[in-house]
């Protein structure tokens, strides 16, 4: 059973999809490091508590409008966050987020925008 991977939804290894986050305190733009139909993984320039509620807005390339962003948005909970610190200071936030009201559509999108990645 060790090694065995448990989650729900596959997730793929992606520093490329744009996202702008807001915690209701300030808004910021970065990327993902990571993502799946149930969360995400990204970089923060700033620490945000555990279980803070955030609005996510990601933009995924849509194949059918030429490559064209296409923009999803979603509500999610910090599940993990940690400071990743180089040479003695924090350089950025290592954050995940789980993604607790997404709708089946906008499900479906990111489902097929990591089963085109893995291609």
């Amino acid at each position: 059973m060790t090694g065995q991977e448990r989650r729900l939804h596959p997730r793929v290894n992606d520093e490329t999809l744009s996202l702008t986050l807001n915690t209701g305190g300030f808004d910021t733009v970065t990327h993902t490091m990571n993502i799946s139909a149930s969360g995400l993984y990204c970089k923060l320039d700033r620490e945000i508590p555990l279980m803070s509620r955030v609005r996510v807005v990601l933009m995924l390339p849509d194949p059918i409008k030429d490559g064209k962003a296409k923009s999803v948005e979603v509500e999610g909970v910090i599940v993990r966050e940690h400071p990743v610190i180089i040479d003695g200071k924090i350089k950025h936030y290592d954050a995940a987020i789980f993604f607790d009201s997404l709708s089946s559509k906008d499900r479906e999108v990111i489902t097929q925008y990591i089963a085109r990645k893995k291609l």
